[in-house]
C-alpha cells in the first residue's frame, strides 16, 4: 500500500511540475482545435474567430490528420524517416494555423499562454502550501519536495523533447525517473505523513485524483 501510495503521489507532483510547459499532445490532434481548448488551457472561443477562419481551421483540421493517418499506415518507412517526416507535418500544419489568424489574434494568443502559466504557477505555488499544511511538513520538508518537483519536471520535459527517443522508449525512461523519484520521497516523508496523504486522498469529494494522460507526461 505505501508503494501504491509513493507511486501516486510522485506521479501528481511530476505533472504539477510541468503544468508550466505546455504538453506535446497526440499527433493525431490539430495546432488549434476548432473552437475548443488549444495548447494550456486556452479557449479559443476568446478570438472571436469569423465564419470564414472556422471553415479553415476545420480544413486544416481534416488535412492535418489525413496526413498523419496516412504516414501511420505507411509500413515501408524506417522509425528516422517517420520521425522527420511526423516533423514536417506538424511544421505544415502550425504555418497553416498560424496564416488563418490575425496579428491582433496571433497576440491574444501569446498572451493567453502567458496568462495560463502564470496561473498554473500559481495554483503549483497554493498546492504546495496547502500541501505542507495538510501533511504537516517542515521547512526542510517543504523544501526537498520543491527541490523534488523541479527535478522532476526537467526531467520530464527533457524525455519529452529528446526527438532521438521513440514513445515507448520515453515511457521506459518515465518509468525509470518516477521509480527513483519514489525512492527519494521515502527519505523524506514520514510513515505518519504517508497515513496522512492517503487518508487525505480519499476524503475528497471525487475519491482519488483524476490520473494524468500517459502521452501528457512525456
Amino acid at each position: 500500500m505505501k508503494r501504491i501510495i509513493l507511486s501516486a503521489f510522485v506521479l501528481s507532483m511530476a505533472v504539477a511540475s510541468q503544468s508550466q510547459e505546455i504538453p506535446e499532445r497526440k499527433a493525431e490532434k490539430p495546432h488549434m482545435q476548432q473552437g475548443k481548448h488549444h495548447g494550456h488551457g486556452m479557449d479559443m472561443k476568446k478570438l472571436n474567430l469569423t465564419e470564414d477562419q472556422k471553415a479553415k481551421f476545420k480544413s486544416q483540421h481534416e488535412n492535418f490528420r489525413k496526413q498523419m493517418e496516412d504516414l501511420k499506415k505507411d509500413d515501408n518507412i524506417t522509425v528516422k524517416e517517420y520521425k522527420s517526416r511526423m516533423e514536417s507535418i506538424r511544421k505544415e500544419n502550425k504555418a497553416s494555423v498560424d496564416g488563418i489568424l490575425t496579428n491582433e489574434q496571433k497576440a491574444q494568443v501569446e498572451k493567453m499562454k502567458a496568462d495560463g502559466k502564470e496561473k498554473q504557477a500559481a495554483m503549483g505555488k497554493e498546492r504546495a502550501e496547502k500541501m505542507k499544511t495538510e501533511l504537516g511538513l517542515t521547512d526542510d520538508q517543504s523544501a526537498k519536495m520543491d527541490k523534488n518537483r523541479k527535478e522532476i519536471g526537467e526531467k520530464m520535459k527533457a524525455i519529452r523533447e529528446n526527438k532521438s527517443l521513440t514513445d515507448d522508449q520515453k515511457k521506459e525512461q518515465v518509468k525509470e525517473v518516477m521509480k527513483n523519484q519514489k525512492e527519494n520521497m521515502k527519505s523524506i516523508l514520514t510513515e505518519d505523513q504517508l497515513k496522512k496523504l492517503k487518508e487525505g486522498r480519499h476524503q475528497r469529494p471525487d475519491g482519488e485524483r483524476k490520473k494524468p494522460d500517459a502521452k501528457q507526461t512525456i
